[in-house]
């Protein structure tokens, strides 16, 4: 008899599959995959997930009877045609959520994925619901009242959902539901893979060691455990759910060995290339005699998208601007009645392709800012080129009010206007910051116009440090006008919170 593996993924779901003679986990050891949690096996949190879907699914449907009862009220007798169209369709939900893969962990670990199946399993389901509809002759059905349906349902799932990925990211961040996995191989990719995990505790990997024929001593707190020929013995004794392998460190027959190997025994087997910062959606699996390629897709910057993005900053900026008059002014005449010098703060910074850039913001600092700035290096917060201080004596009382609320930051629109920048973008740097940069990594930011908002504001602004060149080089390798659009919403709440502002 097989034993049931249950995965708990870096989304909201869980996954049973069916292994093969020999399976990972037991369920009864389900300790293995969900450590830390209270007393709550695998199954059980996928069983409290299908409730929670279910609940968000009846909410859907109440709020469309309830909107509309009110909008556009019908006969009592076509709302229970509705309701019985509605109770046939349930097993239809179920199987769209099957088909679609919404409990297993690794067919959701994208938040865009999680959507994505979300919406195609609602989509069977009011697809079944049509056809029972005309199938059974409901000439009465309201298309009003599918519309309400299609939206509220797929509205409470996707907001369930939201939830839960929120909550299961908690909990592994407090340790729980921690899978526990191997990485093949000990080169430097090796140990850059489990520096990755340590970085990223939301997902739920929990690195036990190394294994490979190298002994490098401990690295980012984790050891070598054995030989590559002792694999599956190490996978067994310390309850690991399966490996991640650098490739670049395990020879091209080991990695097809144990691929097959592991795969039929029921571990999970993850291939790590040396391709960085690459989105996945650009990757496309290619098969040329029995060999797995990835072809990765070009970034195309110039065109008609070239012409949108214009066209969008162009919309965007005067659309603020003029939703914001009041404001700007009235954080002018505060900055001029609370501090002597200018209001505006004049700033030279690098724009696309090396070129002068003059970045106008309202000034929140004192005068002479630029002056003490030599006298407080010693105190920088940050580990990059930029300078961080939480309590930067030279912000002035109103300009740290600005700064919290972003106010500081809407006379860069006028540069979006005139062309010198973009709505989003990479950060625009400083020459002395430019000069301390590889220069194929300054080239590389460069290649685009800087923006009043981009990846390093919505992944945590100050809070940043290092890590923006390597959100701008993300940014500039996989541009698109759907990835700029997502970075403009996710900007809002950004700013409204005020998370990461200095």
């Amino acid at each position: 008899m097989g034993y049931m593996k249950t995965e708990v993924g870096a989304g909201t779901t869980l996954g049973d599959d069916q292994v093969g003679d020999r399976g990972v986990v037991e369920e009864q050891a389900g300790d293995a995959i969900v450590a830390g949690s209270p007393g709550l096996s695998g199954r059980q949190l996928k069983v409290r997930v299908m409730v929670a879907d279910a609940g968000a699914l009846v909410v859907g449907f109440v709020v469309a009877f309830l909107l509309q009862r009110a909008i556009h009220p019908v006969p009592r007798w076509i709302a229970v045609d509705h309701l019985a169209l509605a109770l046939a369709s349930i097993p239809a939900f179920a199987l769209g959520a099957g088909l679609n893969k919404l409990y297993l962990a690794r067919a959701n670990e994208r938040q865009w994925d999680e959507v994505s199946n979300v919406l195609r399993a609602v989509g069977l389901g009011f697809l079944f619901l049509i056809a029972v509809s005309v199938a059974f002759k409901y000439n009465t059905l309201s298309r009003f009242w599918v519309f309400l349906a299609v939206i509220a349902v797929a509205s409470a799932v996707l907001i369930e959902r939201r939830v839960v990925r929120g909550m299961f990211a908690s909990m592994r961040s407090r340790g729980a539901l921690r899978r526990r996995i191997l990485v093949v191989g000990t080169d430097a990719h090796a140990i850059g893979l489990v520096h990755a995990y340590r970085r990223r505790p939301e997902l739920g990997y929990e690195v036990v060691g190394f294994v490979g024929d190298e002994d490098i001593g401990v690295r980012e707190g984790v050891r070598v455990l054995g030989p590559l020929s002792e694999l599956e013995p190490l996978l067994e004794a310390h309850r690991a759910v399966g490996v991640s392998v650098s490739l670049p460190g395990v020879s091209e027959q080991a990695v097809n060995d144990l691929t097959r190997r592991l795969t039929d025994r029921g571990y999970h087997v993850t291939l790590s290339s040396s391709l960085r910062d690459i989105a996945i959606g650009r990757l496309r699996p290619q098969e040329v005699d029995g060999r797995t390629m990835l072809y990765v897709e070009p970034t195309v910057r110039g065109g008609w998208r070239a012409a949108a993005k214009r066209g969008f900053d162009i919309v965007g900026a005067s659309v603020i601007l003029l939703c914001t008059a009041p404001v700007l002014a009235a954080a002018a005449l505060a900055v001029k009645l609370t501090s002597r010098g200018p209001i505006l703060f004049r700033q030279v910074r690098l724009g696309r392709n090396g070129a002068p850039l003059e970045v106008l913001k309202l000034r929140s600092m004192v005068v002479d800012a630029e002056q003490r700035l030599d006298d407080l290096r010693h105190l920088n917060e940050a580990d990059g080129v930029l300078f961080k201080m939480a309590r930067d004596p030279r912000v002035t009382p109103v300009g740290r009010v600005l700064r919290k609320l972003s106010i500081d930051e809407l006379p860069q629109l006028w540069c979006v206007l005139r062309g010198d920048m973009s709505m989003v973008g990479p950060r625009p740097m400083l020459p002395s910051e430019g000069d301390r940069l590889d220069p194929h990594v300054r080239s590389e930011r460069l290649r685009v116009l800087p923006g009043l908002t981009g990846l390093w504001q919505v992944s945590g602004r100050s809070y940043a440090d290092s890590e923006d060149c390597r959100y701008d080089r993300y940014y500039v390798d996989n541009w698109s006008l759907s990835h700029d659009l997502l970075i403009c919403l996710r900007t809002i709440p950004t700013v409204i919170s005020g998370r990461g502002a200095a």
